[in-house]
């Protein structure tokens, strides 16, 4: 197995891999970025090209190598990083025994055979009638191909049954998302019979899930839903995926702006018009997640959704969320009636006229309310007022805040006093909107002597011939983590181990983050003053505890020893400083 990874790693360059999820910034030896795995200003994400590592230093503290990076960014575990990187090497597996397959490996193969039994199936009869249908829409049969369209027979068990040919179990294809257990459970059925299927992809272009929208021209089916999902299952959690996003990643850093759709169409359309930097929430209300996952690309959106801003809208509060965190946001206008699959249908150079005029969320809100209603009635006035004093509320510039003050003032014709009062009034409420990374626990904060200690070791693996220098007394005070890299370091023997590399290795890109060292020997000497002055300290306070508790127990023989080794390290604290 290690053989297989060390070929994996030689193949690929760690630099390449995370540039696909992650704005990279050249910094010196590294590469720097924000953290794509908590919410950040400072950028203190770090990957190093020569040690193929990478490392947040950060409030999260999460670091390792390229297998590690795909784990967490992708949600998933070893053996899927494995396989998702040895297929990006061209690197062979050997195969496994099915039984021992991992069951997140298992739910991405029937996914994979499931996309390929609806791409097929747009071959039969009614398939064919599916893709005239599609190609009415001005969907090209080479986007369907594209992006895997396919359709699910009207049958009960059609997928079923070609998935248990497969090797798969009913169980296994229900956790898939892919059939249903009746509630008696006497029998399961396919979830999509009679719809066109749209795969829905993870970063690796690997089907995760699907949408599938109704499609049966011989019966009427109005009782059902006109588009049904997959729900989650181990490898697709609707709240964190956005459709499209495998195509449009690098079109988005590249332009350095998003835009968000709501539908499959909508994302096909737009790519067909040469508009490829464009995602979909596949008809969820914006979450927290996709907004964490769109910002290691870019902070800025341009939307294109029907833009309900009553009150409370989940599109409203979608709209919050990405202000909150930062995003600097934008509306694309298109004509009444008209989605973006449809506009980019009708006049492609229309639908990138309207994402190239976007204009602001507060100049939307303005525009839509002063057309709604009528700026000259008081009682209109204050339904106008309700609109847009929270959309110029969320402006996290003071300057563009006042200049809308200033436009709402004159428009409704009051004094911006009136204005700004009601500014006052208005509290944001916090629900949904707080970071991913804040609900999760956030690793215990280091006390002064950690990060002195922590200092030093960055010195000494940059500096490793003034290890020399240390006393034996220095050496005594630190964690036996610090004094085996030392150690090693003294020694210059061979290779280190490989926990010890690893460590050495983390320390090496401490160092590069943390900026060029002017003067290593005065600062290292100023470290360890620092670091024996807090040792001394921490001996005072011990004792005097010690003393304390000896007086109290009427113990004046240990009182007074303990009073000697007080005095004595009260003269050594003297003697140092």
């Amino acid at each position: 197995m290690d053989s297989v990874i060390d070929e994996i790693k030689n193949r690929l360059d760690i630099v390449e891999i995370v540039k696909e999820h992650v704005k990279l910034q050249k910094s010196g030896v590294n590469y720097r970025a924000l953290c794509p795995f908590h919410s950040e200003k400072t950028p203190s994400f770090f990957v190093n090209p020569a040690r193929q590592i990478w490392h947040c230093f950060g409030s999260c503290s999460e670091g390792g190598d390229i297998f590690k990076f795909i784990m967490k960014i992708e949600g998933v575990e070893f053996g899927d990083a494995l396989r998702i990187l040895a297929a990006r090497a061209g690197v062979q597996l050997k195969k496994q025994d099915p039984r021992i397959k991992t069951e997140r490996q298992r739910a991405y193969e029937i996914c994979e055979w499931a996309a390929r039994f609806f791409q097929k199936n747009m071959e039969s009869f009614a398939g064919k009638r599916a893709e005239k249908y599609l190609t009415d829409r001005k969907i090209t049969k080479e986007s369907i191909e594209i992006w895997r369209i396919g359709y699910a027979p009207n049958q009960w068990d059609g997928l079923l049954n070609f998935l248990i040919g497969k090797g798969y179990s009913r169980e296994e294809v229900e956790k898939a998302g892919l059939a249903t257990k009746k509630e008696d459970g006497s029998r399961y059925y396919d979830k999509f019979r009679g719809r066109i299927i749209f795969p829905v992809f993870d970063f690796s272009s690997q089907p995760i899930g699907f949408g599938g929208r109704i499609f049966d021209p011989e019966k009427k089916r109005e009782k059902e839903a006109k588009y049904l999902n997959t729900p989650n299952t181990i490898i697709y959690d609707k709240s964190r995926v956005l459709y499209g996003l495998h195509k449009a990643r690098h079109d988005i850093g590249k332009k350095d702006f998003c835009v968000l759709v709501e539908g499959y169409t909508d994302v096909i359309m737009s790519c067909q018009a040469g508009i490829e930097n464009v995602v979909s929430t596949s008809g969820t209300a914006l979450t927290p997640y996709q907004l964490e996952i769109l910002r290691r690309y870019s902070d800025n959106l341009v939307t294109a959704f029907d833009m309900d801003i009553a009150g409370g809208s989940a599109t409203e509060k979608g709209i919050e969320m990405a202000q909150k965190k930062g995003f600097d946001l934008r509306v694309a206008l298109m004509e009444k009636g008209l989605d973006p699959a449809d506009l980019a249908a009708k006049d492609s150079e229309k639908w990138k006229r309207a994402i190239e005029n976007s204009v602001s969320i507060t100049a939307f809100y303005f525009e839509t309310a002063f057309t709604r209603f009528n700026s000259e009635v008081p009682e209109e006035k204050k339904k106008i007022a309700k609109i847009v004093l929270p959309a110029i509320n969320r402006i996290p510039s003071n300057i563009e805040k006042d200049f809308w003050i200033q436009e709402l003032a004159k428009k409704l014709k009051i004094k911006e006093s009136a204005i700004i009062e009601d500014l006052r009034k208005i509290k944001d409420d916090p629900s949904g909107i707080e970071s991913v990374s804040e609900t999760e626990s956030r690793p215990e904060k280091k006390n002064r002597k950690d990060l002195l200690e922590g200092r030093l070791l960055v010195l000494l693996v940059k500096n490793p011939q003034s290890c020399q220098s240390l006393a034996s007394e220095d050496l005594a005070c630190l964690s036996r983590e610090f004094s085996d890299i030392i150690g090693f370091l003294k020694e210059k023997k061979g290779s280190p181990p490989p926990e010890i590399k690893e460590k050495i290795d983390y320390l090496n890109m401490k160092g590069d983050a943390e900026g060029e060292i002017v003067d290593a020997e005065k600062e290292l000497s100023g470290c360890l003053h620092e670091i024996r002055v807090l040792r001394i300290k921490e001996d005072l306070s011990r004792l005097s505890e010690k003393i304390k508790e000896a007086e109290e127990n009427g113990n004046s023989a240990e009182m007074e020893g303990f009073k000697k080794e007080f005095n004595l390290c009260c003269k050594k604290l003297m003697d140092i400083n």
